[in-house]
């Protein structure tokens, strides 16, 4: 029986020796498994299983949600389409149930390849790229979009990895985010204003800086004016002997959504997880025009986040 998230794509590689393998699936270009020795570093799914709660795809050409899927392009009214009707929205972009094209897979990377074609609510060619790499470090991933039509389009990206030490329990792990701005939302998970993470009417939960024990979280926030050092900002998950995993992240993510459901469908049971996901754009970009970059005919954007050990090698 074939997976229902496509070709299943292995790529491995080792730290000081110590077996590190990734799975990538062809469906939404996803991140199925990261694995270090016999430690998980995102929560895995099974090949037969389908994601849950967008578990490692990629989220483009925007993150997040776009109110009621609908924005102005040159005066002109967009409809996109309803994909969380609960709400009301569109949400994470028109590649998550897209099949990509493995453009090239060695031992230990993976390039693979979507386009977004002009459709309701984004009339815009874009050529998408998404190249999976283990190194010394871990796992590093390359986005690329290229505008391959003839007018200029809108552009944000994200994805939507679940950070994982082992089956650690959420008691017993410690989250830190270097954001020091958080969005405040409504009812329907969309931007009202951003105010500062330790203001008084900032979200419970939203500073992160020093981190925050994981099962006293209760999360589904966006976080602005995330620190780079360097042109990189780290987050971390961590257990009590500082032993763990690290998101960085390239400053074309300038934000980031912690997502912290207590109900994830993990491959052994219900269990509390966390969603660390690198954004170019905070949600409904395509309104606000927060992050949302513009790219000409021919234009292209990069952008790269990783994962790797922490105390674990």
């Amino acid at each position: 029986m074939r997976p229902p998230t496509g070709q299943q794509l292995t790529i491995a590689s080792t730290i000081k020796g110590v077996p590190l393998r990734a799975t990538v699936t062809e469906l939404a270009a996803g991140l199925r498994e990261l694995v270090l020795g016999d430690v998980d570093l995102v929560e895995p799914f099974r090949a037969d299983a389908r994601p849950g709660k967008g578990q490692g795809i990629v989220l483009a050409p925007w993150g997040g949600r776009v109110r009621d899927g609908r924005w102005l392009l040159d005066g002109e009214p967009q409809q996109l389409a309803i994909t969380e009707p609960a709400r009301g929205n569109a949400s994470h972009g028109l590649l998550r149930y897209a099949p990509y094209r493995v453009l090239d897979h060695g031992d230990a990377h993976v390039l693979l390849q979507a386009t977004i074609h002009p459709q309701p609510g984004y009339p815009f060619l874009v050529d998408t790229t998404v190249r999976y790499e283990l190194d010394e470090t871990g796992l590093v991933v390359t986005h690329e979009a290229i505008n391959a039509g003839a007018t200029r389009a809108p552009w944000a990206c994200g994805a939507h990895p679940y950070l994982a030490v082992g089956g650690t329990e959420a008691a017993a792990l410690t989250l830190t985010v270097p954001a020091s701005s958080a969005i405040v939302t409504d009812e329907r998970l969309l931007p009202v204003r951003t105010v500062a993470v330790d203001a008084p009417d900032a979200p419970t939960g939203a500073d992160l800086r020093a981190g925050r024990r994981l099962s006293e979280l209760d999360l589904d926030l966006g976080l602005v004016d995330v620190v780079h050092v360097d042109g990189i900002a780290t987050s971390t998950l961590l257990d009590d002997e500082g032993r763990g995993v690290r998101l960085w992240q390239d400053d074309a993510f300038g934000a980031v959504v912690v997502f912290t459901p207590r109900d994830f469908p993990g491959v052994d049971g219900v269990r509390q997880a966390v969603a660390v996901e690198p954004m170019s754009a905070p949600a409904d970009a395509l309104n606000s025009g927060d992050g949302l970059v513009w790219l000409e005919p021919g234009e292209s954007w990069t952008g790269r986040w990783g994962i790797g050990p922490v105390g674990l090698v």
